[in-house]
């Protein structure tokens, strides 16, 4: 169980005063080796964006040549500040990341050391603003999708767990978690076989999938409609991204307060870190590489859906 990591992250963001070094300072402080933490500012104001890198025995930052997990937390912000008080629904993506990230800290130190590299990135912003979308609103953030993307998704990563908060739609009706099918390329790929194996494991349930259009899966600024940003990650990657979104049954608002059911964050970052234990190790797919590349002998590339499209 990861409860007592993700109460501790939680106690450093849900305040006006929440900040990455902070965050930083005390994942140093559980033996944490290497955090970085940029701030980058917009016209509507700024955010700490941060990458904590947990290295594996075999891992490429030491030389080696297991492949390396990202795990990326999307939000706007974790708070709407001044106008609510409060942690947002939206900001439970950057609090399961980093749970996810203590955890595996912690893991390290203790001895439990992962065969791949693994890269959590995140951005914390407690005062973000909101944006007018339906059904519900969104959070906004003071920085733009394609800063965010370079912030976040690292060159490093083979793949990519892109965690959301996904309650503002009519698509995933379900309390806790749901995955997507893989993104790559531009291709709406095949449901992974074993990241369905693992939500079983961690959720005790049968998998809950939730359907992505081809539009979702296009970059922000191009005035088509997006379930969330859950897969904008795969707008910046050649690698292979899934999306975990974090649901309810019912649709609630991205800056609504007191909405972070704490059950359903756990469960988001256990499912990462049991992705990470096993896909550093060669014993987890994301896709099928041999589909993959008849997919593009038959078809070919993809690539420009990874675009903004024709200029108009």
């Amino acid at each position: 169980m990861l409860l007592r990591q993700m109460l501790d992250i939680y106690d450093l963001i849900d305040k006006p005063s929440a900040s990455g070094n902070e965050v930083a300072d005390f994942l140093r402080g559980r033996g944490a080796s290497d955090v970085t933490v940029e701030r980058v500012s917009g016209e509507r104001g700024g955010t700490d964006c941060m990458k904590v890198l947990i290295p594996g025995s075999n891992g490429k930052s030491s030389g080696g040549d297991a492949p390396t997990l990202g795990i990326v937390g999307r939000l706007g912000g974790l708070g709407a500040r001044p106008e609510l008080i409060g942690a947002v629904s939206d900001g439970d993506g950057a609090l399961a990341a980093l749970t996810a990230a203590l955890k595996l800290v912690e893991m390290h130190k203790r001895g439990d050391v992962l065969t791949g590299d693994v890269i959590v990135a995140t951005h914390v912003c407690p005062d973000a603003p909101t944006l007018p979308h339906e059904p519900v609103p969104f959070m906004d953030s003071p920085i733009d999708m394609e800063t965010m993307n370079r912030m976040e998704v690292d060159p490093r990563m083979d793949a990519v767990v892109s965690i959301d908060t996904t309650k503002g739609n009519r698509i995933i009706n379900v309390n806790g978690i749901a995955i997507s099918p893989t993104v790559m390329q531009g291709y709406i790929l095949s449901v992974s076989n074993d990241l369905m194996d693992i939500m079983t494991r961690v959720t005790g349930k049968m998998p809950q999938v939730f359907a992505l259009s081809q539009q979702d899966i296009t970059p922000y600024g191009n005035d088509l409609y997006h379930l969330n940003s859950i897969l904008q990650p795969a707008t910046a990657t050649s690698a292979p991204v899934v999306g975990v979104a974090i649901a309810t049954e019912q649709m609630v608002a991205g800056c609504a307060t007191g909405a972070t059911h704490g059950t359903d964050v756990e469960e988001a970052a256990r499912f990462a870190v049991e992705v990470a234990k096993v896909y550093g190790q060669g014993a987890c797919s994301f896709y099928d590489a041999e589909q993959f590349d008849h997919l593009v002998e038959l078809y070919g590339t993809m690539e420009r859906f990874q675009t903004p499209g024709k200029a108009r």
